[in-house]
C-alpha cells in the first residue's frame, strides 16, 4: 500500500498533471505507432481499474515484467518503486464496452465508452496488470513459451528465460483488471465520457 495518503496531496498532484497528460497522451500514442518511441515509459505509481463486459482479439502475447516509476516518486512503495506486472498485447482488440476508473481518494475520475453496437477498437493494446479476473476462451495457444520468442502480436516481448503464453484468438467475458499501465497504436473510444463520480467500474 502507498506511504502518500489520499487527500488533498493526492488530489493537487493528480490535478496538476491530468490537463497536460490527456495532450501529452496523443503524441505518445502516435509516436509510438510510427517507431519513434518504445512501448515502455515510468509508471506514476497510481493503479486503475478497467472493466469490460466482452474483449475480443486477434494475436494475443502474455508476459511477466516489471515496470519502474519515476525516480523520487511519491506513489514508490516502502520495498521500492517497481511493479510487478503481467503484460497482456493483443495485436487486434474490440471492446463492447469499456469502464475505467481511477481512485483519487474520496472521488473517482471515471471514463466510459463504446458498447457492443458501437465497440472500442485497439491496435497492439498492450495492458500492465497486477490482477485480472475474466471467463478466458483461446483458440490456437501455446503455453509456456519463452517470452523472448512470442510471435503473435509484432514487436511485443518479454525477456530470455521468462514465462510467456500466445494465442492465434482470444476471448475475454466479464473482464476486471487492476492496471499500471495501458499503451496502443491506436485506441477508437465512441461515444467517450469522462466525469467525477462516487462510484468506480
Amino acid at each position: 500500500m502507498s506511504s502518500t495518503p489520499f487527500g488533498r496531496t493526492r488530489w493537487r498532484r493528480f490535478a496538476t498533471v491530468m490537463a497536460g497528460g490527456l495532450i501529452a497522451t496523443t503524441g505518445l500514442v502516435l509516436l509510438t505507432g510510427q517507431g519513434v518511441l518504445a512501448v515502455s515509459f515510468s509508471i506514476s505509481g497510481m493503479p486503475f481499474t478497467v472493466t469490460s463486459p466482452k474483449l475480443h482479439g486477434y494475436g494475443f502475447a502474455q508476459y511477466a515484467e516489471i515496470d519502474n516509476m519515476a525516480e523520487g516518486s511519491p506513489n514508490a512503495e516502502p520495498d521500492g518503486p517497481q511493479k510487478l506486472v503481467i503484460v497482456s498485447a493483443i495485436r487486434d482488440a474490440t471492446l463492447d464496452g469499456l469502464c475505467q476508473s481511477i481512485d483519487l481518494g474520496g472521488t473517482n475520475l471515471r471514463l466510459t465508452a463504446g458498447s457492443a453496437a458501437n465497440p472500442v477498437k485497439a491496435d497492439t493494446l498492450v495492458v500492465d496488470s497486477d490482477m485480472i479476473t475474466a471467463n478466458a476462451d483461446f483458440k490456437k495457444i501455446d503455453i509456456a513459451k519463452d517470452a523472448s520468442t512470442l510471435t503473435q502480436v509484432p514487436g511485443r516481448t518479454g525477456g530470455i528465460g521468462v514465462f510467456g503464453q500466445e494465442a492465434e484468438e482470444v476471448t475475454l467475458t466479464n473482464l476486471r483488471q487492476n492496471n499500471w499501465a495501458t499503451t496502443a497504436v491506436r485506441f477508437y473510444l465512441p461515444n467517450l465520457s469522462m466525469s467525477f463520480s462516487s462510484n468506480g467500474c
